[in-house]
């Protein structure tokens, strides 16, 4: 299967450096027209400049590729709107959103500003939603459309001192499930990346072998095959380095208490049987989960009368 992007816009927000500068110039090389995204701040959201995204610009115009600057505050939802419109005046519609713009305002739970918790829930939660409601109404028009968000392994796994990053980050995936089952019928397809890689958000985590390893450049492939037109669907890729793995969230079968069980002892004593793995599955949907418990529940007390 051959992946092209040609004459799609495309829109890749943080664009200006580290994986959305390599997401950018991998959807151009392969003939996307581009909308390069960068606020320009520092790594904690502060200051701002348009150099960052007229750089990778002038890069894939250097390459013979098509793209345009921006340079909107992804929280802010009437510059990512303007954001939008300015792609749809010049391209007339936008194919693929990548939300990948993000902020660090690292510290501890018991030491961190409130401010500073909610500073990160804007750009990275609240700036994805920000950037896929722009695009919604575009993409549910035209009947085709690919949002790929970014979550990480501090969301799913937890990472000291990353409350605010770790929140924001989980909540991506709620967004994915949700906006997937909303666009199913328009064709719009939504998944979520999870990347580990070596930017200016990370560098001073890694050393040696695995700081020339772990490139943008060895994760955008990924974000090309979630964004192609026969991608997936509410998919959580994992990549890192050139590995590529896939996170599912299951649901134990579960056990139905009764009775005198139906307690804090029951579940205790039933814990272990509740938390085995036989059986588990991947819901697709919270009604899924209703009915399961409806439908064992009945069962259950069906069977005693």
């Amino acid at each position: 299967m051959s992946i092209s992007f040609k004459d799609q816009v495309v829109i890749v927000t943080g664009a200006g450096a580290g994986l959305g500068r390599s997401h950018a110039l991998q959807f151009a090389a392969r003939g996307a027209k581009v909308v390069v995204n960068d606020f320009g701040g520092a790594r904690d959201g502060t200051g701002g400049s348009t150099s960052a995204a007229d750089a990778v610009v002038a890069e894939i115009v250097a390459a013979g590729g098509e793209a345009i600057a921006n340079d909107a505050d992804v929280s802010d939802y009437d510059a990512v709107k303007m954001m939008a419109d300015q792609a749809v005046a010049k391209w007339g519609r936008i194919d693929v959103l990548v939300a990948n713009a993000g902020i660090l305002r690292d510290k501890s739970f018991a030491k961190m500003e409130i401010a500073d918790f909610i500073k990160v829930l804007n750009v990275h939660l609240m700036g994805s939603a920000n950037c896929a409601h722009a695009v919604w109404p575009i993409m549910r028009a035209q009947e085709y459309g690919r949002i790929v968000f970014t979550t990480s392994s501090s969301g799913m796994y937890g990472n000291f001192g990353q409350a605010n990053y770790g929140a924001a980050k989980t909540g991506m995936i709620g967004l994915m499930n949700v906006l997937q089952i909303e666009g199913e019928k328009y064709d719009i397809r939504v998944n979520t990346l999870s990347p580990t890689a070596v930017t200016r958000m990370t560098e001073e985590l890694f050393s040696g072998a695995a700081k020339d390893l772990l490139t943008p450049e060895s994760i955008s492939p990924g974000v090309l095959f979630l964004a192609s037109k026969e991608g997936p669907k509410r998919t959580i890729l994992c990549a890192g380095g050139g590995c590529f793995a896939r996170t599912w969230l299951h649901e134990t079968e579960g056990v139905i208490l009764t009775g005198d069980e139906l307690s804090p002892e029951g579940v205790a004593a039933h814990f272990e049987e509740i938390s085995s793995m036989d059986g588990a599955k991947a819901l697709e949907g919270a009604f899924e989960q209703t009915r399961k418990y409806a439908d064992k529940a009945v069962a259950a007390h069906g069977a005693k009368e």
